[in-house]
């Protein structure tokens, strides 16, 4: 199995198997997966396809809503309503969802 840049975030942040345990998302519609990305996925990523992302690793998940857009990914589950932080990936800000403290 070819690696991917996914799996290797995995690798480098000490959890090298754990993207085995749970899908990683797919393409998403009416279903909760029309279905399943992979390494070994034969489908095609169409243009402004939506998608849900869900990396994880045992007892935690983020899962994010997003569009593929021609020349971006577009996300599209942020709320206003749950804490922000802002990270930077590659010179792009983007907000992920903070851990709600009551």
């Amino acid at each position: 199995m070819r690696p991917s840049p996914a799996t290797e975030v995995y690798k480098e942040t000490g959890y090298p198997d754990e993207w085995r345990l749970h899908h990683q998302g797919g393409a998403t519609g009416y279903a909760p997966r029309d279905y399943k990305g992979g390494l070994e996925s034969l489908h095609t990523v169409l243009e402004d396809q939506a998608f849900a992302w869900n990396p994880s690793i045992a007892g935690t998940k983020s899962e994010d809503t997003i569009i593929a857009r021609a020349d971006q990914t577009e996300i599209i589950s942020q709320s206003q309503t749950w804490p922000m932080i802002e990270v930077n990936y590659e010179g792009q800000k983007i907000a992920r969802p903070d851990i709600l403290v009551r």
